[in-house]
């Protein structure tokens, strides 16, 4: 029976990654050969094809693909005991970090982080992918790396750090016949669009007008708050966005900011990582990058 090492699971890892034996080889700075026979080892030693035809190119077994969280958590951990103690170099470090950011974070979030990464690192890659789901089951398999975003209980093995502060506003466009300083009276005689990943109407905004016996109509549902923004700047409907994204893109869209009379609460951006982490220099180093660049 064929017995796994790191060596191997690097392997698995870059073939799951880049889905060609081709790829991972040079990802892995490895010769062709070299690593075909390391896919054939694996397929032995996992008694699973791996990879197979799919077209011109290679798909995963969906037993791959449950399994390529858990080689990535293994992998991370053997890197963080092998490194804990060496200093670290940007410039030298080859990785790719994968973080989960929401829309509504990432449009005021990704170009100064990748900027200051890609100023002293420019061999790491920053991998954003869209949030689908906020299980932390992501950051304990390994899945991810980071998940940045708005923070609710954590489990013992879960770790955060804030980021900032960021609170909704309204947002209508600019040649909309709405007062300057509305009240919530007026805000009601609009129709409404309502940004959720999950599909849902209600929001912060209507325990407000609850509380002043008012009730708004929601005529759109929309799953991000860059669509919301995209939408109010072609109708004379009423948003609520973040609002770092008016100040950056409302004058760009045409769309000007509404202030909520009573104000809406503020919502902590915070970025959360597993405990095994900790100690693992490049991580450190990711950490310690986005909270500077966003300070």
């Amino acid at each position: 029976m064929e017995q796994l090492d790191l060596n191997l699971l690097r392997v698995f890892d870059a073939l799951l990654q880049d889905g060609s034996v081709t790829a991972a080889a040079e990802r892995l700075h490895l010769s062709i050969p070299a690593t075909s026979r390391a896919l054939g080892r694996l397929r032995r030693a996992m008694n699973d094809p791996i990879l197979v035809r799919a077209g011109r190119g290679m798909a995963p077994t969906p037993f791959a693909l449950r399994t390529a969280p858990r080689v990535r958590s293994l992998l991370d951990e053997a890197s963080a005991l092998i490194s804990a103690d060496r200093e670290l170099s940007p410039a030298d470090l080859q990785r790719t970090f994968t973080i989960r950011i929401n829309d509504g974070v990432a449009v005021t979030l990704v170009t100064v982080v990748v900027e200051a990464v890609a100023a002293v690192a420019p061999g790491v890659v920053l991998r954003f992918v869209a949030e689908g789901t906020e299980s932390p089951e992501a950051l304990r398999n390994g899945t991810i790396d980071l998940d940045i975003g708005a923070v609710d209980d954590l489990g013992p093995d879960l770790r955060s750090a804030p980021l900032y502060r960021e609170r909704l506003i309204g947002v209508v466009r600019a040649d909309v016949p709405l007062a300057r300083r509305p009240t919530l009276a007026q805000l009601c005689r609009h129709p409404h669009v309502s940004a959720s990943r999950r599909g849902r109407a209600r929001g912060p905004l209507d325990d407000v007008l609850e509380s002043a016996g008012l009730q708004r109509h929601v005529a759109a549902v929309v799953p991000t708050s860059v669509i919301a923004m995209h939408l109010v700047a072609s109708s004379h409907y009423i948003g609520l966005v973040p609002e770092r994204l008016v100040d950056l893109y409302g004058e760009t869209l045409g769309v000007r900011a509404v202030p909520i009379p009573g104000g809406l609460p503020e919502v902590e951006v915070s970025m959360c990582w597993h405990a095994r982490l900790d100690a693992d220099p490049a991580q450190r180093w990711l950490r310690d990058t986005i909270r500077e660049a966003l300070a």
